[in-house]
């Protein structure tokens, strides 16, 4: 939950970090593969070694075009790298390959909705670079893997347009989304393929001016992002009130400690010129040409398409179709199981409403076992009259509890399946009519609530009869 001071208007901006999936690295031929032995996918490139020189991944290109047609960034047909100087351990060569004047891609935008209200978040740039390795800690002792150094990211920067952590979920949410659909990264949080640093000021309501802005790096879970910016907002504006807020609050860059759920200072925050940028000399300036902008442009239907096209085409309600665009494997099972012919609402309640409302845990479509045509099977069953809409329930706890199986051999084992000859039903509801003929005359006489007890009667005496067909037949013989 926020927790904003009234009297204060909080300014934030991301910087979000994207690993892309390409099969090597962005300037050498090593694996990106994650969780392999420590410093085992590294070369003299990406090592850094005298004499090593870097050649780049067009993959990486492609992919950073594909994630600006998908915000409608301007795409710089030309586009320069250059050097970032800095000195950290998991940086072998002392200076990163980036870019700085000319990105690959440009301003962009996409929208967000935000307790129901949309937003336009401006992106200002899109741009490639390499990853560094990764520090670990054991204790006193410290110790660096290189096989991340030279993964090729993608950096994208945002306007300073949101206004409160909520927002800021909300864009990241997106931003995720995004590169989820578009297939250009896994986004995994917990691997560190989709990170975020954001940058946090606050200002008194009213006033136009930009105050001291803290940067809060490396946060890679959404509800870790919302809690740093809420404390970090917190504490700005604590110390504003105080008259300690030019003592307390310089630019730096701070770190998120998720015990404490505090932020605490990690260093002096740097400007552009402490990174000495110049042009990276051993990398010729990138010419997109049209074959390559072509190919790159070529993305899959996004998010807010497929919902306007569940609801335009499929009938769907809007809150529903948002659930099933919430993810790219939640999107293609359903689509899936149109493929396999059941209705566009039958697929999506089943989906979202029965089988992930059984799902519990770390339980999800991907690890339950159950696949789209398996759910298809049975919606086309239940769509079908072969079995009713509760013993297709009974059928899906039976296969969450298994991890799947087959439907129709359920349906069989568990006697669900019900009974739509009409020659069987019509002798049912003959036995329940002759057994009953005062209820017969006071329904007749007007008391029409008496139909919900002969329809009872009749489902009672046979068994696994079909409810839709018993209430068409039996208001035949009633009339």
């Amino acid at each position: 939950m926020t927790t904003q001071n009234s009297s204060f208007e909080t300014i934030i901006g991301l910087e979000v970090h994207v690993q892309l999936n390409t099969a090597t690295k962005i300037f050498c031929s090593c694996a990106t593969s994650f969780g392999e032995a420590p410093n085992t996918n590294v070369c003299p490139t990406c090592l850094g070694l005298p004499g090593a020189l870097p050649t780049l991944n067009i993959e990486a290109v492609k992919k950073a075009i594909s994630f600006g047609t998908a915000v409608n960034a301007q795409i710089n047909q030309n586009s320069i790298f250059a050097r970032k100087n800095y000195f950290y351990p998991d940086l072998p060569k002392a200076y990163q390959i980036s870019q700085y004047e000319i990105p690959i891609v440009g301003r962009g935008s996409l929208e967000i909705e935000c307790e129901g209200e949309k937003k336009r978040i401006g992106i200002t740039r899109a741009h490639l670079e390499e990853d560094a390795g990764k520090n670990i800690h054991e204790g006193e002792i410290s110790k660096v893997d290189l096989n991340r150094a030279c993964t090729p990211l993608l950096e994208i920067v945002s306007e300073p347009d949101m206004r409160d952590s909520n927002e800021a979920v909300a864009y990241l949410k997106k931003l995720h989304s995004i590169v989820r659909f578009l297939g250009i990264s896994d986004a995994n949080m917990q691997e560190g393929s989709f990170r975020c640093d954001a940058n946090v000021s606050i200002r008194p309501k009213g006033d136009s001016k930009l105050y001291t802005r803290v940067e809060i790096k490396n946060l890679n879970s959404f509800k870790f992002i919302q809690k740093a910016i809420d404390y970090e907002v917190a504490r700005q504006c604590e110390a504003w009130e105080d008259g300690k807020y030019e003592v307390e609050v310089v630019q730096e860059t701070r770190l998120f400690d998720t015990t404490k759920g505090a932020t605490r200072s990690m260093r002096g925050k740097e400007e552009a010129a402490d990174y000495r940028y110049f042009p990276e000399p051993d990398l010729l300036p990138v010419y997109i040409d049209e074959k390559l902008m072509s190919e790159g442009r070529a993305i899959p239907e996004m998010p807010d398409e497929k919902c306007v096209r569940y609801c335009t085409e499929l009938g769907l309600k809007e809150a529903d179709a948002r659930v099933l665009i919430s993810s790219v494997e939640l999107a293609r099972y359903f689509e899936q199981m149109l493929e396999s012919g059941v209705s566009a609402k039958g697929a999506q309640n089943w989906l979202t409403n029965e089988l992930l409302g059984r799902l519990k845990g770390e339980n999800t479509i991907e690890s339950c076992g159950i696949d789209s045509k398996t759910l298809s099977v049975l919606v086309a069953r239940v769509e079908g009259g072969q079995i009713s809409g509760k013993s297709g329930k009974e059928i899906l706890d039976v296969l969450v509890a298994q991890k799947g199986g087959d439907v129709d051999k359920l349906i069989e084992s568990l006697g669900l399946a019900q009974v739509n000859d009409d020659s069987a039903l019509i002798n049912a509801i003959d036995s329940v009519l002759s057994a009953n003929p005062d209820k017969i005359s006071e329904y007749k006489a007007g008391k029409d609530k008496l139909f919900s007890f002969f329809v009872g009667q009749v489902m009672k005496n046979a068994k696994g009869a079909n409810p839709v067909r018993v209430n068409e037949l039996l208001k035949e013989k009633l009339q």
